[in-house]
């Protein structure tokens, strides 16, 4: 596995592990069925690290909160699903992870699974898409991930062999500095 615990400037923190550390993040907030999809799956190949916004924020694009304090609370919302709940925009939860929350930096950031598609203009409005981003503009390989249905209840298992399959490859190859990837599966299995 490629040495991607380095930020921008090429420093790790102290701490780092042989075991791979994923920071998940979305817009659709902590309590959103997509963010725990993607930490079980990102689960099964390292140690995950998840910090997101305390309610919904959708469509807010690359907004950074700079006019009043940000907050962290830990929750714990079942037995397997531990998070910082953030009262900030995606981005912000990325940049706070990065700097103050995380044990050391990670070597992968994914955000999602959002419900509804991220795809042409979109992408310019969504905090999904946004949180992956500011990974990538930390120095981080990172990916955003879309279920195409907007139903909260919608079948999330395309979404989340597509996840399998992309985090499995960046954490063995690696991504291009400066690139980030940007997935959307439909509702319901892969085909």
């Amino acid at each position: 596995m490629a040495d991607l615990s380095r930020n921008i400037n090429g420093s790790s923190r102290q701490g780092s592990s042989s075991e791979p550390l994923i920071l998940i993040c979305n817009d659709d907030g902590i309590f959103a069925p997509g963010i725990k999809a993607l930490a079980e799956v990102a689960g099964e190949f390292g140690k995950t690290f998840v910090v997101a916004p305390d309610s919904q924020q959708s469509a807010v694009g690359h907004a950074i909160t700079v006019t009043v304090p940000l907050r962290a609370r830990s929750f714990q919302i079942d037995k397997d699903f531990y998070g910082q709940a953030v009262t900030g925009t995606p981005a912000d939860c990325v940049k706070l992870a990065h700097d103050k929350l995380m044990p050391r930096y990670p070597d992968l950031v994914v955000s999602g699974i959002n419900h509804g598609s991220n795809a042409a203009i979109n992408i310019l409005y969504s905090g999904t898409v946004s949180a992956a981003t500011e990974g990538t503009i930390l120095g981080y390989p990172s990916i955003a991930v879309s279920c195409t249905e907007f139903d909260e209840d919608a079948d999330l298992s395309g979404s989340k062999e597509a996840a399998r399959r992309v985090i499995k490859f960046a954490l063995e190859k690696g991504l291009p500095p400066g690139v980030t990837l940007n997935l959307n599966a439909p509702g319901g299995p892969l085909k």
